[in-house]
């Protein structure tokens, strides 16, 4: 290093500037590795969202259609178990009847 006549001393392209200047870049590419590591986990989770949205529409439709199967399949277990229908199968196709009074024994416990 030179002295300039003030007492300080300038760089004279000594290994001390070069190292400074070397970290420095270096600094920056680091940064800039990282920026640019952060930007595609930033468009990865983007896609991920919208994919799993785009899942979600789907699935909350399918349960929408499951549900009204649901519904008339309750509705017609509810016409198929109907007392009136079972009498009347009862009488029409196996010949049963409600027994008249006198043929109904009370048994008492």
């Amino acid at each position: 290093m030179a002295s300039n006549g003030r007492g300080r001393k300038q760089h004279t392209g000594q290994w001390p500037a070069k190292l400074s200047f070397r970290a420095t870049h270096l600094s920056v590419l680091i940064l800039l590795i990282i920026v640019l590591a952060s930007a595609f986990a930033v468009v990865t989770s983007a896609h991920q969202t919208r994919v799993q949205y785009a899942r979600l529409q789907q699935m909350e439709r399918e349960h929408d259609q499951l549900q009204t199967v649901w519904s008339r399949l309750l509705l017609e277990e509810s016409t198929w178990s109907a007392p009136s229908r079972i009498e009347e199968l009862a009488r029409d196709k196996l010949e049963m009847h409600v027994p008249d009074v006198g043929d109904t024994k009370v048994i008492r416990p």
